[in-house]
């Protein structure tokens, strides 16, 4: 049945209306957020981003308070820690409750306005406050305006004033790369420094470190230390807060949310109408402090003498972000309290905030990004302090980062995916070594919680101690007599193999990423020449290494159809001990099919004959019938469950091997219909049934699912979910969310462009979205019609179908 029509709907326009600068006019109305009171706490932030600069905005009994944090903070215990936290007071005080309040995100410039007038005299003072941060250099900036001559002062505040020990347990969290570890974990002290421009600070990593010395020597692999890149080294991070016109104004200690801190103080030496604040920031792994240093204060030269074409340049990045794509949801309708409106803007309110990491030197995290606020205000019993979150530190979890970054080839966000992929580049070298140490054969294994050097990361592996033992796959506590003089986790699975029981075998991210980069070549033609290596890398793994230990159970390689045998594998989290699961097959399926397009300059003749021959050996997804109901299965079989994926849907999404139309999308539905309660329907994190049922065409199913992921938040500003499985702000929360979105609008297989495929009628759009080939789709359907359409190039018109609703 052809569930497609080419649509006679298509034109182009002569004239030159441009759909985008019509959305655009109403972007600030639509959807700035605009708060008329001050906020209770950190918790009420608002963010503020550009470049790889991320600060939580907000003011507080009369006092505005900002937090400031850099892609690449990272102790010597892999801790993403805060710049720190700043504290502008003005005298007198405009925000003394007696005058209006208003704090508002100008989305679609970058920046926050704060504004204070007296309610009842107009002539009495009036404040603005410009916060932007600088896209083109770590620089934040704090631009006060009067009409009267005020004083201002403004505070440095850290907490970081001492070494700490992290203590064992939930502390550790925070450096999740070394929960477990038996040693002593300390965070060294930060440096502190009153001088002539202003107050200095930074953070450096100390020669003796744990991360990654003791993941090298914990899994034997001193004979690649050299080749093992350590991003930890010499890095020293932080920065200088300082403003034309301001002094010393001392110390003082006090405590924010039980977390004590020390504060170093400047003020205006004489009251003026205008105070430019700002606090420049550096990150480098440098041999010297010195050197370290001269690099920051180059920055905060190059930055006072083009001041205002600093801030126009910045707002023209962010002009031309949102200019790149948009999906504008009942835009003749705002109103903030519908449903449907919401999860408009907060399509776009989340995309901002992936924006604020466009030139990252690490991917922005799933579990908050550069935004998270004090820990304890999203669980009082985790209360650790500003810069804690779950599942922290310089490991980024595979299977929830994707889901920030798929978004971005829809949204055109080309240049913002590169730190995802840059990610698994620096840990070639690392993965590498890791297959040849330990499985003897060509080829590269990432861990799940992947990190720079490529290696497994410690608690993952196994930690030599009591604490990570368990028989037979139980898990015995610490103190259990049965765990006295326990060995290693590795000492009881096969060598290489991580003894973590989530992430033993869950390899499927490398073949996802792989395919991500394929799939950005594809969308934009872009030379991926410098990620081949890691594609080959981390697709001759599955070949090799299920073909050896086929070879090593049956004395040959393949089975009896000429096919691989990939066991022991789990699919996902979910299902292990797994045979042939269905998201490794999928992947490959889909990397594969791929590289046989490449140019002959990315692969040339004689290796695709290879990938074509791996192609081939790629075995069948396992179908069965339930109840007289066709279903696809996650794996042939397994031993046991555990988590609640679906991994059986990756076949749709992200690997593209069916769309609307094709019959087995029947047994997708089925499986679905028939999967336990407990594996479906959950809105937060990670879950992606609004994606499943965009692929599936199921309208009504993922109109209603997606609406629900991309609702207001419980907190004040409205894309900060979480916590979820993960933290506050969850970004993968967000991230599904946006996948869902674009899935109902626009799906590309091959050359197809389906547009429509699972958006509602009822459900008026302004869009403009990116497609493979270089393509660009911009359209206007209102009142369940197509108003306009334009594609560029017109060329690619004839490849675009619209699917009939339902």
């Amino acid at each position: 049945m052809n569930f497609y029509k080419k649509s006679l709907l298509f034109f182009l326009l002569i004239s030159q209306s441009k759909v985008f600068s019509q959305s655009q006019q109403k972007l600030p109305d639509l959807y700035n957020i605009v708060w008329q009171e001050q906020s209770k706490n950190s918790s009420e932030s608002m963010p503020l981003g550009g470049g790889d600069t991320g600060c939580n905005v907000w003011v507080e009994n009369g006092e505005v308070i900002l937090y400031v944090q850099r892609s690449g903070s990272l102790s010597e215990n892999g801790e993403f820690l805060k710049m720190g936290r700043f504290r502008v007071n003005l005298n007198p005080n405009p925000f003394d409750g007696e005058n209006s309040f208003r704090q508002e995100l100008k989305l679609v410039d970058g920046f926050i306005e704060i504004e204070s007038k007296k309610k009842v005299d107009p002539n009495s003072l009036n404040v603005k406050i410009k916060l932007w941060v600088d896209v083109y250099r770590p620089i934040v900036h704090i631009d006060v305006e009067s009409n009267q001559k005020i004083n201002a002062t403004v505070e440095y505040e850290s907490w970081r004033t001492e070494d700490k020990e992290l203590t064992f347990g939930k502390e550790r969290f925070g450096a999740f790369g070394l929960e477990g570890y038996p040693g002593k974990v300390i965070r060294t002290k930060d440096i502190f420094e009153q001088t002539n421009d202003g107050i200095l600070f930074y953070h450096r990593n100390p020669d003796k470190k744990p991360v990654p010395e003791v993941y090298v020597k914990l899994q034997g692999l001193e004979a690649y230390a050299d080749e093992i890149k350590d991003d930890l080294k010499n890095r020293t991070f932080g920065g200088l807060l300082f403003g034309k016109g301001f002094i010393a104004n001392g110390t003082r200690v006090g405590k924010y949310k039980n977390t004590p801190f020390k504060s170093w103080g400047l003020k205006s030496e004489t009251a003026k109408r205008k105070h430019k604040i700002s606090i420049a920031t550096h990150i480098a792994q440098a041999e010297t402090v010195s050197e370290w240093k001269a690099k920051l204060l180059n920055t905060v030269e190059s930055s006072k003498a083009d001041h205002q074409k600093s801030f126009e340049n910045s707002v023209l990045w962010w002009n031309d972000f949102w200019n790149r794509s948009y999906i504008v949801i009942q835009p003749g309708n705002a109103n903030p309290k519908d449903s449907i409106w919401q999860i408009g803007r907060n399509y776009q309110l989340f995309r901002y905030q992936l924006g604020g990491n466009a030139f990252g030197e690490y991917p922005t995290k799933f579990n908050g990004g550069n935004l998270t606020f004090d820990s304890g205000l999203v669980d009082e019993e985790k209360a650790h302090g500003p810069d804690w979150r779950q599942w922290g530190g310089s490991v980024f979890t595979a299977q929830n980062q994707r889901l920030l970054y798929w978004p971005m080839l829809k949204s055109g966000d080309f240049d913002a995916i590169l730190p995802q992929f840059e990610l698994y580049l620096k840990g070639l070298l690392g993965a590498t070594a890791r297959v040849k140490e330990h499985f003897g054969h060509d080829g590269a294994v990432y861990c799940e919680y992947t990190s720079v050097p490529g290696i497994a990361f410690g608690d993952g592996w196994g930690w030599q101690n009591d604490q990570n033992y368990r028989i037979r796959g139980e898990e015995i506590p610490f103190g259990d007599p049965r765990a006295n003089g326990a060995k290693a986790y590795n000492d009881l699975v096969e060598k290489g193999v991580m003894a973590n029981g989530s992430i033993a075998y869950h390899w499927e991210s490398q073949i996802e990423h792989a395919y991500m980069i394929l799939e950005y070549h594809r969308f934009t033609g872009a030379d991926i020449t410098r990620y081949m290596p890691f594609i080959e890398k981390a697709l001759i793994f599955f070949d090799e290494h299920y073909r050896a230990r086929q070879k090593m159970r049956n004395a040959k390689e393949l089975d009896e159809n000429g096919k691989l045998v990939i066991f022991p594998s789990t699919s996902c989290e979910s299902y292990r001990g797994a045979k042939n699961p269905v998201d490794v097959l999928s992947g490959l399926n889909a990397c594969l099919t791929n590289m046989l397009t490449l140019s002959e300059k990315l692969l040339p003749s004689k290796r695709k004959e290879y990938y074509r021959e791996y192609l081939n050996r790629i075995p069948n997804y396992a179908f069965e019938e339930v109840n007289g109901l066709r279903t696809i299965k996650p794996a042939e079989s397994w031993i046991e469950e555990s988590n609640q994926e679906l991994p059986q849907f990756y076949p749709l999404f992200p690997f593209n091997q069916f769309k609307i139309g094709d019959t087995e999308i029947e047994s997708f539905k089925n499986s679905y219909d028939l999967a336990p309660a407990f594996r479906k329907g959950t809105i937060m994190s990670w879950h992606q049934d609004g994606i499943q049922f965009a692929r599936m065409g199921m309208t009504d199913a993922a109109a209603d699912y997606n609406s629900k992921k991309l609702k207001n938040s419980e907190r004040r500003y409205p894309t900060f979910w979480g916590p979820g499985h993960d933290w506050v702000p969850d970004h993968n929360w967000g991230g599904s969310g946006m996948i869902g979105l674009q899935e109902m609008l626009m799906q590309c297989f091959g050359n197809e462009i389906l547009l429509f495929p699972a958006w509602p009628k009822t459900w008026d759009v302004n869009f403009k979205l990116h497609a493979p080939k270089n393509t660009i789709v911009e359209g206007i359907f209102k009142d369940g019609k197509i108003e306009d359409l334009k594609v560029f190039p017109e060329s690619r018109l004839g490849d675009v179908r619209i699917v009939n609703h339902k």
